[in-house]
């Protein structure tokens, strides 16, 4: 699986991005679909992640109630609507698809696409 994400930006104090990433290149609605970031200086960490159908979705409590994950399984797309952001949401996020839907992990995906900078001013 190919995975291009996009939608990126600089983003003031409590505005709202969203990000997208397109697949391509396998049967997409056979992946879990992961959202991780990483700060500069810091470890990658989970953000959300959704199922094959997108019955299941989780997040990373830091994210709770101010980002939703979504799919469209017709576009080979996932994506990551971001509002309230913050400060320290300020990371470069990466899309990533497993044949496994795991809550919480940051490592182990078996596709990872190449990351979009999230700039948020305070």
């Amino acid at each position: 699986v190919q995975l291009q994400a996009c939608g990126g930006g600089l983003v003031q104090a409590g505005g709202s991005l969203r990000l997208s990433c397109a697949a391509s290149g396998r049967t997409f609605s056979n992946y879990a679909m992961g959202w991780l970031r990483q700060a500069p200086g810091k470890e990658r960490e989970f953000v959300a992640v959704i199922s094959w159908g997108g019955g299941r979705t989780a997040y990373a409590d830091s994210v709770k109630g101010r980002f939703t994950i979504s799919r469209d399984n017709a576009k080979n797309t996932v994506y990551l609507q971001m509002n309230s952001l913050k400060a320290e949401d300020t990371a470069v996020y990466y899309c990533a698809a497993d044949r496994t839907y795991y809550s919480g992990r940051s490592s182990g995906y078996e596709y990872w696409g190449q990351g979009t900078l999230v700039t948020v001013s305070s």
